[in-house]
């Protein structure tokens, strides 16, 4: 029997375009169009009126099924609405003993946020199976996807937890099937959890243009998102093997493509019909093998022909970028290359990344040369990372003064970030066999200082870091210009290494097997 009423309920998170729950919505609409649905955005509620503003959608719509998305979980993931790179960096490295004070009350604070949040989204669900015991509890999101069996055990009884992508699952959902489509947890009657593995990908094929006059008309806070950046997923998948990510297991390792008539459309309604500017395309990577080069292009002409007002981005790699290509990015309004950045070949074998240093420095003297103006280069940089040493920072920070050199200092962004280690992960296991974390260590757990060891920045290289990136904080008087921070941050950071030597390697016993490069190499975002 088809369930009538849906509820989707967006877990409370920081204000980020809800482009997960949106599709699913449009993709049941399309299939099962006397299916009435709802978007609940907890994101959007004041923290004191949630369970308030859930109970009155419930009561209301009386929903057949309410499906909870949930985007993030482990409490060291650091994110617009909190400091926590700040506090790590003065905790572990101030040298003022009530900074560090400070710092530690901070870090109870934001781990209690995470904890507390992390309990709230369980009530959330325990109020669905109370208020109204015959519906169905279905959970998602990417923090499910990782943390999948965990979510179902704390779940209410008679519930199914969707790990990846959702539309096919959620359909069969709704059509009330006993035995449903792609890889899922259900927790039964008797709250004994089974786990049901996906037989065959998702046909992203089918995901047609998203119907946002549909979206708007039952999502009444859509129009909060439309002034800033708007997500579009163009394909799914990631072939690669970097060390640190888990795109390829979530997603696949095979890519997968949508129409690029579709997806113009997409960003055409956007654009014209509700006046967005900004467009983030959300795949692992918007380009990266040679044949999602060339679907990016087809994606292109189409925007192209249709004259659209757009500023896009999206994680990119660049090996297989011609010309031509760049010159078509560059014409419908890419505003920024963002990217993964080592400047060391051997980090970059190191965490199997897959590409090469120096056919990447080739793609961006091509940028230069065929239209670049003022676009950002935006470099997310894994500082730190098992085996980086003084000498392959120094090699970093060389090749980020030659793109300063390239394309002006003020368009080079460097962001420093720290790998965090994630369950499933090859960088997990490396740390395991090491001995730097627990072969039974929890991934959820709230305990501070193993919190500290999975957002991985070990000494000694770690300290120097740290007290470069303080000192950078300090001089530009606690402005909020993280930008400028990454750049002042690296050039204090030379200053630091040139200072005491090169080619001490940093002392800590792991040892990655360097990945030789593959004949076809690739160049930019791990994903």
């Amino acid at each position: 029997m088809v369930n009538k009423r849906v509820l989707y309920v967006r877990l409370p998170c920081w204000k980020i375009y809800p482009g997960g729950v949106i599709y699913v919505a449009d993709y049941i609409h399309k299939h099962r169009p006397d299916v009435e649905q709802e978007i609940l955005d907890l994101a959007l509620v004041a923290k004191g009126r949630r369970k308030q503003a859930l109970v009155e959608r419930l009561r209301e719509l009386k929903p057949d099924v309410v499906a909870f998305s949930w985007r993030n979980m482990q409490s060291f993931g650091p994110h617009p609405e909190d400091d926590a790179l700040d506090v790590v960096m003065n905790f572990d490295h101030s040298r003022n003993p009530l900074t560090k004070i400070k710092a530690a009350k901070d870090a109870v604070s934001i781990i209690y946020d995470y904890a507390s949040a992390r309990l709230n989204n369980f009530s959330y669900m325990r109020t669905v199976r109370r208020m109204l015991p015959d519906t169905r509890v279905v959970v998602g999101g990417t923090a499910v996807s990782i943390f999948g069996e965990y979510v179902a055990q704390k779940c209410p009884q008679d519930s199914v937890v969707i790990v990846g992508e959702g539309e096919d699952a959620m359909l069969s959902v709704v059509d009330g099937a006993e035995d449903l489509e792609g890889e899922y947890y259900r927790k039964d009657h008797e709250g004994r959890v089974s786990h049901h593995r996906r037989e065959q990908m998702f046909d992203l094929s089918t995901v047609t243009a998203v119907d946002f006059d549909y979206i708007q008309s039952i999502f009444p806070d859509f129009g909060s998102y439309l002034d800033d950046y708007i997500g579009v997923q163009t394909k799914r998948g990631c072939p690669y093997q970097c060390h640190f990510c888990l795109y390829n297991k979530i997603e696949g390792a095979r890519q997968r493509y949508r129409d690029p008539v579709e997806i113009a459309k997409e960003v055409e309604t956007l654009n014209k019909r509700f006046g967005v500017k900004k467009i983030w395309f959300t795949d692992a990577q918007f380009c990266s093998t040679r044949r999602s080069t060339r679907h990016v292009e087809s994606i292109l002409d189409e925007l192209l022909v249709r004259h659209t007002d757009i500023q896009w981005s999206g994680y990119l790699r660049l090996n297989f970028v011609t010309p031509e290509l760049a010159h078509k990015m560059l014409a419908t309004g890419l505003c920024s290359l963002d990217l993964s950045f080592a400047g060391s070949q051997e980090i970059i074998d190191r965490l199997t990344l897959g590409y090469s240093l120096a056919q990447q420095m080739d793609a961006f003297r091509m940028f230069k040369e065929n239209g670049y103006t003022d676009q950002k280069i935006k470099l997310y940089m894994p500082l730190n990372a098992p085996g980086e040493t003084r000498e392959t920072l120094l090699q970093t920070i060389d090749k980020i003064e030659e793109l300063y050199a390239m394309f002006g200092r003020d368009n080079v962004l460097p962001f420093i970030f720290f790998i965090g280690v994630q369950p499933g992960t090859p960088v997990e296991q490396v740390l395991i066999d090491a001995g730097y974390l627990k072969k039974d260590y929890d991934p959820l757990t709230l305990n501070p200082f193993v919190i500290k060891r999975l957002l991985y920045n070990p000494p000694p290289l770690g300290r120097i870091i740290g007290e470069a990136y303080l000192q950078a904080v300090d001089m530009l008087g606690g402005t909020e210009d993280d930008e400028y921070i990454g750049r002042l941050t690296m050039e204090l950071l030379g200053e630091r290494l040139r200072g005491k030597g090169k080619g001490k390697q940093t002392e800590f016993p792991v040892r990655f097997r360097a990945a030789r490069a593959p004949s076809s190499v690739s160049v930019g975002s791990s994903g």
